[in-house]
Protein backbone atom coordinates (compact mmCIF):
# COMPACT_ATOMS: atom_id res chain seq x y z
CA UNK A 1 0.00 0.00 0.00
CA UNK A 2 2.83 2.70 0.72
CA UNK A 3 4.57 1.76 -2.30
CA UNK A 4 1.68 2.76 -4.89
CA UNK A 5 0.91 6.31 -3.02
CA UNK A 6 3.91 7.72 -4.54
CA UNK A 7 2.69 6.42 -8.04
CA UNK A 8 -0.61 7.93 -7.59
CA UNK A 9 0.68 10.72 -6.33
CA UNK A 10 2.26 11.61 -9.76
CA UNK A 11 -0.73 10.79 -11.79
CA UNK A 12 -2.81 14.48 -11.79
CA UNK A 13 0.86 16.00 -13.13
CA UNK A 14 0.62 13.65 -16.18
CA UNK A 15 -2.74 14.10 -16.60
CA UNK A 16 -1.97 17.95 -16.68
CA UNK A 17 1.15 17.51 -18.93
CA UNK A 18 -1.50 14.84 -21.45
CA UNK A 19 -4.29 17.42 -21.93
CA UNK A 20 -1.77 20.59 -22.31
CA UNK A 21 -0.58 18.66 -25.26
CA UNK A 22 -3.60 17.84 -26.61
CA UNK A 23 -4.95 21.41 -26.30
CA UNK A 24 -1.43 22.43 -28.01
CA UNK A 25 -2.55 20.33 -30.87
CA UNK A 26 -6.31 21.70 -31.22
CA UNK A 27 -5.05 24.85 -31.05
CA UNK A 28 -4.53 25.39 -34.84
CA UNK A 29 -7.84 24.28 -35.76
CA UNK A 30 -9.81 25.96 -33.19
CA UNK A 31 -8.39 29.17 -34.53
CA UNK A 32 -9.44 27.94 -37.86
CA UNK A 33 -12.82 27.40 -36.98
CA UNK A 34 -12.90 30.40 -35.13
CA UNK A 35 -11.66 32.77 -38.60
CA UNK A 36 -13.53 30.92 -40.30
CA UNK A 37 -16.96 31.72 -38.41
CA UNK A 38 -16.28 35.70 -37.71
CA UNK A 39 -15.03 36.11 -41.09
CA UNK A 40 -15.97 33.55 -43.47
CA UNK A 41 -19.59 33.14 -42.67
CA UNK A 42 -20.16 37.26 -43.11
CA UNK A 43 -17.63 36.90 -46.40
CA UNK A 44 -19.82 34.44 -47.77
CA UNK A 45 -22.85 35.93 -46.84
CA UNK A 46 -22.30 39.25 -49.08
CA UNK A 47 -20.97 36.95 -51.87
CA UNK A 48 -23.85 34.08 -51.63
CA UNK A 49 -26.23 37.60 -51.96
CA UNK A 50 -25.03 39.18 -54.34
CA UNK A 51 -25.19 36.76 -56.64
CA UNK A 52 -28.61 36.33 -56.04
CA UNK A 53 -31.57 37.07 -58.20
CA UNK A 54 -33.65 40.08 -56.39
CA UNK A 55 -36.54 37.40 -55.03
CA UNK A 56 -33.81 35.58 -53.71
CA UNK A 57 -31.83 38.35 -51.89
CA UNK A 58 -35.38 39.77 -50.22
CA UNK A 59 -34.35 38.17 -46.98
CA UNK A 60 -30.54 37.88 -46.54
CA UNK A 61 -29.34 34.20 -45.67
CA UNK A 62 -26.08 31.92 -46.31
CA UNK A 63 -27.88 29.40 -48.81
CA UNK A 64 -26.92 29.15 -51.97
CA UNK A 65 -28.76 30.95 -54.99
CA UNK A 66 -30.64 28.98 -57.26
CA UNK A 67 -28.73 30.64 -60.41
CA UNK A 68 -25.75 32.54 -59.90
CA UNK A 69 -26.28 36.35 -60.98
CA UNK A 70 -23.16 37.84 -59.44
CA UNK A 71 -21.16 38.94 -62.57
CA UNK A 72 -24.98 40.35 -64.15
CA UNK A 73 -25.28 41.78 -60.96
CA UNK A 74 -21.84 43.69 -60.53
CA UNK A 75 -22.12 44.90 -64.48
CA UNK A 76 -25.21 46.37 -63.11
CA UNK A 77 -24.11 48.15 -60.46
CA UNK A 78 -21.09 49.29 -62.60
CA UNK A 79 -23.47 51.15 -64.95
CA UNK A 80 -26.44 51.99 -62.79
CA UNK A 81 -24.87 52.98 -59.53
CA UNK A 82 -22.01 55.34 -61.41
CA UNK A 83 -19.31 52.70 -59.80
CA UNK A 84 -16.54 54.65 -62.11
CA UNK A 85 -16.91 58.13 -61.14
CA UNK A 86 -17.29 57.60 -57.01
CA UNK A 87 -14.22 55.27 -57.75
CA UNK A 88 -12.13 58.28 -58.96
CA UNK A 89 -13.65 60.70 -56.25
CA UNK A 90 -11.91 57.97 -53.72
CA UNK A 91 -8.71 58.01 -55.12
CA UNK A 92 -8.72 62.13 -55.20
CA UNK A 93 -8.92 61.94 -51.66
CA UNK A 94 -7.44 58.44 -50.67
CA UNK A 95 -3.86 59.16 -52.66
CA UNK A 96 -2.99 62.60 -51.43
CA UNK A 97 -3.68 61.73 -47.87
CA UNK A 98 -1.58 58.77 -47.59
CA UNK A 99 1.32 60.11 -49.48
CA UNK A 100 0.93 63.26 -47.04
CA UNK A 101 0.73 61.26 -43.80
CA UNK A 102 3.83 59.27 -45.29
CA UNK A 103 5.71 61.55 -45.97
CA UNK A 104 5.09 64.04 -42.71
CA UNK A 105 4.73 61.23 -40.52
CA UNK A 106 7.68 59.68 -41.58
CA UNK A 107 9.84 62.55 -41.18
CA UNK A 108 8.31 63.33 -37.85
CA UNK A 109 9.03 59.91 -36.28
CA UNK A 110 12.49 59.59 -37.36
CA UNK A 111 13.43 63.10 -35.77
CA UNK A 112 11.46 61.84 -32.53
CA UNK A 113 13.02 58.52 -32.50
CA UNK A 114 16.74 60.31 -32.77
CA UNK A 115 16.73 63.64 -30.83
CA UNK A 116 15.95 62.13 -27.16
CA UNK A 117 14.42 65.25 -25.36
CA UNK A 118 12.05 65.96 -23.14
CA UNK A 119 10.55 68.36 -25.44
CA UNK A 120 10.21 65.64 -27.82
CA UNK A 121 8.98 63.33 -25.32
CA UNK A 122 6.11 65.55 -25.05
CA UNK A 123 6.01 65.61 -28.47
CA UNK A 124 5.39 62.21 -29.36
CA UNK A 125 2.80 61.81 -26.77
CA UNK A 126 0.92 64.09 -28.08
CA UNK A 127 1.46 63.06 -31.83
CA UNK A 128 0.38 59.71 -30.88
CA UNK A 129 -2.74 60.59 -28.47
CA UNK A 130 -4.76 60.61 -32.19
CA UNK A 131 -5.16 57.19 -31.19
CA UNK A 132 -7.18 56.71 -28.45
CA UNK A 133 -8.77 60.31 -28.61
CA UNK A 134 -11.10 61.02 -31.52
CA UNK A 135 -12.17 64.45 -33.04
CA UNK A 136 -14.99 66.51 -32.46
CA UNK A 137 -16.65 66.24 -35.69
CA UNK A 138 -18.44 69.33 -34.77
CA UNK A 139 -15.24 71.33 -33.90
CA UNK A 140 -13.64 70.22 -37.41
CA UNK A 141 -16.81 71.26 -39.72
CA UNK A 142 -16.62 74.72 -37.62
CA UNK A 143 -12.70 74.90 -38.18
CA UNK A 144 -12.98 73.96 -41.80
CA UNK A 145 -15.63 76.48 -42.76
CA UNK A 146 -13.36 79.49 -41.29
CA UNK A 147 -10.93 78.32 -43.27
CA UNK A 148 -13.38 78.08 -46.36
CA UNK A 149 -11.94 74.49 -47.17
CA UNK A 150 -15.80 72.58 -45.93
CA UNK A 151 -17.03 70.64 -48.94
CA UNK A 152 -13.78 70.31 -50.73
CA UNK A 153 -11.32 67.69 -51.11
CA UNK A 154 -8.53 69.15 -50.00
CA UNK A 155 -10.60 69.84 -46.26
CA UNK A 156 -11.11 66.48 -46.66
CA UNK A 157 -7.62 65.27 -47.27
CA UNK A 158 -6.39 67.92 -43.80
CA UNK A 159 -8.91 65.62 -41.42
CA UNK A 160 -7.97 62.69 -42.64
CA UNK A 161 -4.59 63.73 -42.34
CA UNK A 162 -4.49 65.47 -38.72
CA UNK A 163 -7.05 62.21 -38.00
CA UNK A 164 -4.29 59.50 -39.49
CA UNK A 165 -0.97 61.27 -38.77
CA UNK A 166 -0.69 59.57 -35.45
CA UNK A 167 -1.13 56.36 -36.25
CA UNK A 168 2.16 56.57 -38.78
CA UNK A 169 4.35 58.25 -36.00
CA UNK A 170 3.65 55.40 -33.68
CA UNK A 171 4.59 52.74 -36.43
CA UNK A 172 7.42 54.47 -37.57
CA UNK A 173 9.18 55.64 -34.70
CA UNK A 174 9.73 52.39 -33.07
CA UNK A 175 10.37 51.05 -36.42
CA UNK A 176 13.14 53.51 -36.52
CA UNK A 177 14.59 52.87 -33.20
CA UNK A 178 16.00 49.30 -34.92
CA UNK A 179 17.99 51.02 -37.16
CA UNK A 180 21.55 51.51 -36.37
CA UNK A 181 22.51 55.17 -36.22
CA UNK A 182 26.14 54.11 -37.46
CA UNK A 183 24.56 53.97 -40.57
CA UNK A 184 23.08 57.65 -40.78
CA UNK A 185 26.67 59.00 -39.29
CA UNK A 186 28.37 57.11 -42.28
CA UNK A 187 25.98 59.04 -44.65
CA UNK A 188 27.06 62.47 -42.71
CA UNK A 189 30.88 62.00 -42.80
CA UNK A 190 30.31 61.64 -46.20
CA UNK A 191 29.37 65.09 -46.46
CA UNK A 192 25.42 64.14 -46.53
CA UNK A 193 22.59 66.99 -45.04
CA UNK A 194 19.65 65.64 -42.82
CA UNK A 195 17.26 65.55 -46.24
CA UNK A 196 19.46 63.34 -48.21
CA UNK A 197 20.80 61.02 -45.02
CA UNK A 198 16.78 60.62 -44.56
CA UNK A 199 15.45 60.17 -48.30
CA UNK A 200 19.04 57.95 -48.97
CA UNK A 201 19.73 55.97 -45.77
CA UNK A 202 16.53 55.87 -43.84
CA UNK A 203 13.67 56.53 -46.01
CA UNK A 204 14.82 52.92 -47.96
CA UNK A 205 14.83 50.56 -44.53
CA UNK A 206 11.20 52.06 -43.56
CA UNK A 207 9.43 50.45 -46.17
CA UNK A 208 8.13 47.61 -44.47
CA UNK A 209 6.51 49.42 -41.68
CA UNK A 210 5.40 52.25 -44.62
CA UNK A 211 3.85 48.99 -46.33
CA UNK A 212 2.06 48.49 -43.09
CA UNK A 213 0.40 51.92 -42.82
CA UNK A 214 -0.46 52.73 -45.73
CA UNK A 215 -2.40 49.59 -45.69
CA UNK A 216 -4.07 50.68 -42.41
CA UNK A 217 -4.75 54.19 -43.53
CA UNK A 218 -6.05 53.43 -47.17
CA UNK A 219 -8.67 51.10 -45.22
CA UNK A 220 -9.57 53.40 -42.89
CA UNK A 221 -9.99 56.40 -45.47
CA UNK A 222 -11.29 53.79 -48.44
CA UNK A 223 -14.43 53.05 -45.93
CA UNK A 224 -15.00 55.65 -44.10
CA UNK A 225 -17.99 57.66 -44.50
CA UNK A 226 -18.70 59.08 -41.32
CA UNK A 227 -16.46 62.03 -41.54
CA UNK A 228 -16.77 62.34 -44.94
CA UNK A 229 -20.43 63.00 -44.73
CA UNK A 230 -20.11 65.42 -42.33
CA UNK A 231 -16.79 67.30 -44.28
CA UNK A 232 -17.56 66.98 -47.70
CA UNK A 233 -21.45 66.79 -47.94
CA UNK A 234 -22.03 64.65 -51.00
CA UNK A 235 -20.05 67.15 -52.72
CA UNK A 236 -17.81 65.16 -53.83
CA UNK A 237 -18.68 60.98 -54.82
CA UNK A 238 -16.42 58.74 -53.03
CA UNK A 239 -17.58 54.84 -52.69
CA UNK A 240 -19.06 54.86 -49.20
CA UNK A 241 -20.98 58.03 -49.44
CA UNK A 242 -22.09 56.50 -53.02
CA UNK A 243 -23.20 53.43 -51.98
CA UNK A 244 -25.20 55.42 -49.09
CA UNK A 245 -26.73 57.11 -51.65
CA UNK A 246 -27.92 54.51 -54.05
CA UNK A 247 -28.72 52.32 -51.76
CA UNK A 248 -31.13 54.98 -49.97
CA UNK A 249 -32.54 55.81 -53.85
CA UNK A 250 -35.88 53.70 -55.05
CA UNK A 251 -33.85 51.66 -57.61
CA UNK A 252 -31.65 50.15 -55.06
CA UNK A 253 -34.52 50.25 -51.93
CA UNK A 254 -34.72 46.49 -50.51
CA UNK A 255 -32.52 45.16 -53.43
CA UNK A 256 -30.07 43.61 -51.19
CA UNK A 257 -28.51 41.68 -54.27
CA UNK A 258 -27.55 45.08 -56.00
CA UNK A 259 -26.41 46.60 -52.81
CA UNK A 260 -23.89 43.57 -52.07
CA UNK A 261 -22.84 43.38 -54.99
CA UNK A 262 -21.48 46.83 -55.00
CA UNK A 263 -20.12 46.32 -51.60
CA UNK A 264 -17.97 43.40 -53.60
CA UNK A 265 -17.02 46.39 -56.10
CA UNK A 266 -15.91 48.11 -53.06
CA UNK A 267 -13.89 45.98 -51.57
CA UNK A 268 -12.03 44.75 -54.18
CA UNK A 269 -9.10 46.94 -54.36
CA UNK A 270 -8.44 47.02 -51.00
CA UNK A 271 -8.21 43.12 -51.47
CA UNK A 272 -5.99 42.89 -53.93
CA UNK A 273 -3.44 45.29 -51.91
CA UNK A 274 -3.56 43.29 -48.99
CA UNK A 275 -2.56 40.13 -50.67
CA UNK A 276 -0.15 41.80 -52.22
CA UNK A 277 1.84 42.99 -49.54
CA UNK A 278 0.79 40.86 -46.71
CA UNK A 279 4.33 39.38 -45.76
CA UNK A 280 5.57 43.34 -45.66
CA UNK A 281 1.84 44.34 -43.46
CA UNK A 282 3.13 41.40 -40.85
CA UNK A 283 6.61 42.35 -40.98
CA UNK A 284 5.97 46.17 -40.28
CA UNK A 285 3.97 45.40 -37.37
CA UNK A 286 5.75 42.90 -35.53
CA UNK A 287 9.49 45.62 -36.10
CA UNK A 288 7.44 48.73 -35.65
CA UNK A 289 5.06 48.64 -33.16
CA UNK A 290 6.37 45.39 -31.02
CA UNK A 291 10.13 46.55 -30.95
Amino acid sequence: MTAAAPRNARRPHATGASDARIWTRLQPFVATALVLGLIGIPLWLVVATAGKSQGEALNPDLSLPDNWQLFENLRQVWVDGEVPAAFLGSLLVVVPTVAGVLTFGSMAAWILARRATRLNAVLYALGISGIVLPPAVVTVVLLLRQLGLAGSAVGMIGVYMGIYMSTVIFFVTGFVRTIPTSLEEAAQIDGAGPFTVFRRVVLPMLRPVLATATILICLYVWNDVFYAFFVIGGRIDTLPLNLFRVASAGLYLNNWHLIFAYVVLMSLPLVIVLAVAQRKIISGITSGAVK
